[in-house]
C-alpha cells in the first residue's frame, strides 16, 4: 500500500501482509497483519519509527522514495524483534547517515540479530528526548512489553504514542485508523492473549506509566491506529486488571469417544449450574481462540485420554501453552479416560508450574464413563460453581 499522511509531515510508510497466516511458526494469523513504520519530518531532522519485516523491506524503501525522503537522521527501534527491526540494514544502506536510536539492551540485540555496526547506535535512557527541531521525541522504557529491551516513543507536540507491539493487533486492513471497533477489539484481544498476557503485571505498570501523557493517537506497529485511544486503553485495562469471570475453558481430545462423552456431560452440568463454558476440540482448534478464552476464564478443565501412560500430546501442548501464557486462572481440573492405568494427571500438573491455581479433584474413567463417573462429573461441576460464587465470579 502507498504511504499515507497522518498529519502534516507525519506519514505511515509500512507494509500490509495480507496473506501471512502464521507468525513465529506458531501463532495463527486469520486476518493477516501489517508492519507499521512511521516517518516524522521535523524542521531540522527526520526520524523513522520502526521498520518492517525483512521480507517486505522493498515496500518500505519504495514508500520512503515515494514521499521524497532524501535523508533520515534517526531510525528509532522500539523493539528488536525482526518483524519491526528486520529492515534496518536496508534502511541504513539507503540512508547511511542515519543513526539507530534504541535502549542499551536493544543495541546488543540488534548487533546480535542483524549485525548492525556498533558505531551506528545512539542509546537512550528512560525519559530521554531527541529534538527534530519543531518536534520532540520522548522515549519511554517499557521492558517486558513484550521483550526485555522494549520502549515506546512519544511525539510530544502532536501527542502521538508509537508503542510498537503494545496496543497492536494482527490485522491486515486498508483503514489507517480503527473503523470497525468490533473487528479490532477481537484482533487486539487475540494479540494481547497470545503475546502480552504472560506479562500482565508488567502491562499493569506500563498502563499507569502512559497515563501521564496526553495522547491523541496511538500508532502501534501492527494493525490500524487508534485515533480514539480510550477504546484500546480501556480494553487493555480490563484485560490486565479485571478479575476472572464465571467461565470454564474446556480444551480436550478424544480418540474413541469416552473423553468426548465426559466433556459433553460436563458442559451440560456446568451450564445447569449457571457457569459459562467454552469448549475447544484440540484436534482442530485455532490456538489464538483458546488463548483469547483464557483471558477471562476462572477455571480450566482439561479433557484427555491416556496415551502411553500419559496425556494425549495435543493436550500436553495445550497445558504447556497455558503455562507459558500465564492467564489469571484460579482453578484447574482434569477429566478423561484410561484403559489400564497411567500418570496423565501427575504429568499434566507438572507442566503448569507457572499457574498459581487450586487443582480440583480430577475425574478419570476406566473405559467408557459409567454412572459413578457421571456422578463425579456432577460433583466437580458443583464444586466449580460454588468456588466461582465464593470468589465473586458468578
Amino acid at each position: 500500500m502507498k504511504p499515507r499522511e497522518i498529519k502534516p509531515g507525519i506519514y505511515w510508510v509500512g507494509a500490509i501482509d495480507w496473506d501471512r497466516r502464521l507468525f513465529d511458526s506458531l501463532i495463527p494469523l486469520p486476518d493477516g497483519t501489517s508492519y507499521n513504520s512511521y516517518l516524522i519530518k521535523g524542521s531540522e531532522k527526520t526520524a523513522l519509527i520502526d521498520t518492517v519485516d525483512p521480507a517486505m523491506h522493498d515496500v518500505l524503501i519504495d514508500n520512503l522514495s515515494e514521499i521524497g525522503v532524501k535523508s533520515i537522521d534517526y531510525v528509532v527501534a522500539n523493539h528488536a524483534e525482526q518483524d519491526h527491526s528486520g529492515a534496518i540494514p536496508q534502511v541504513l544502506d539507503k540512508y547511511p547517515e542515519a543513526k539507530v536510536v534504541c535502549t542499551p539492551k536493544c543495541k546488543g540485540m540488534l548487533i546480535d540479530l542483524l549485525m548492525v555496526p556498533e558505531e551506528k547506535f545512539i542509546t537512550v535512557n528512560d525519559g530521554d528526548t531527541i529534538s527534530l527541531g519543531d518536534r520532540t521525541l520522548e522515549f519511554i522504557h517499557a521492558p517486558w512489553v513484550h521483550w526485555p529491551e522494549t520502549m515506546l516513543t512519544y511525539l510530544r507536540e502532536d501527542k502521538i504514542l508509537f508503542p510498537c507491539d503494545f496496543f497492536g493487533s494482527h490485522l491486515a486492513t486498508t483503514d489507517l485508523c480503527v473503523s470497525d471497533e468490533g473487528q479490532v477489539y477481537e484482533a487486539a484481544k487475540r494479540y494481547y492473549a497470545e503475546i502480552m498476557m504472560p506479562f500482565r503485571t508488567t502491562i499493569q505498570k506500563n498502563l499507569e506509566k502512559v497515563k501521564g501523557h496526553a495522547i491523541d493517537i496511538i500508532a502501534p506497529s501492527h494493525g490500524p491506529m487508534h485515533d480514539k485511544p480510550e477504546f484500546i486503553l480501556k480494553a487493555y485495562h480490563s484485560w490486565a486488571f479485571d478479575e476472572p469471570k464465571n467461565i470454564v475453558v474446556l480444551p480436550y481430545i478424544s480418540m474413541h469417544g469416552s473423553t468426548r462423552k465426559m466433556v459433553e456431560y460436563s458442559v451440560g452440568a456446568l451450564a445447569q449450574r449457571g457457569v459459562t463454558v467454552k469448549q475447544f476440540d484440540l484436534a482442530a482448534t485455532d490456538i489464538g481462540k483458546l488463548a483469547m478464552a483464557l483471558v477471562d476464564a476462572a477455571t480450566v478443565v482439561i479433557g484427555t485420554p491416556t496415551v502411553l501412560a500419559g496425556p494425549h500430546p495435543n493436550v500436553a501442548y495445550a497445558a504447556i501453552l497455558a503455562n507459558a501464557l500465564r492467564p489469571n486462572l484460579k482453578f484447574i481440573s482434569i477429566i478423561g479416560s484410561y484403559s489400564w492405568g497411567g500418570k496423565a494427571v501427575e504429568q499434566l500438573a507438572a507442566m503448569i508450574p507457572n499457574l498459581k491455581v487450586e487443582i480440583l479433584e480430577p475425574v478419570l474413567s476406566k473405559g467408557f464413563p459409567k454412572e459413578a463417573d457421571f456422578k463425579a462429573l456432577d460433583s466437580l461441576a458443583t464444586t466449580i460453581a460454588e468456588k466461582h460464587k465464593e470468589y465473586g465470579f458468578a
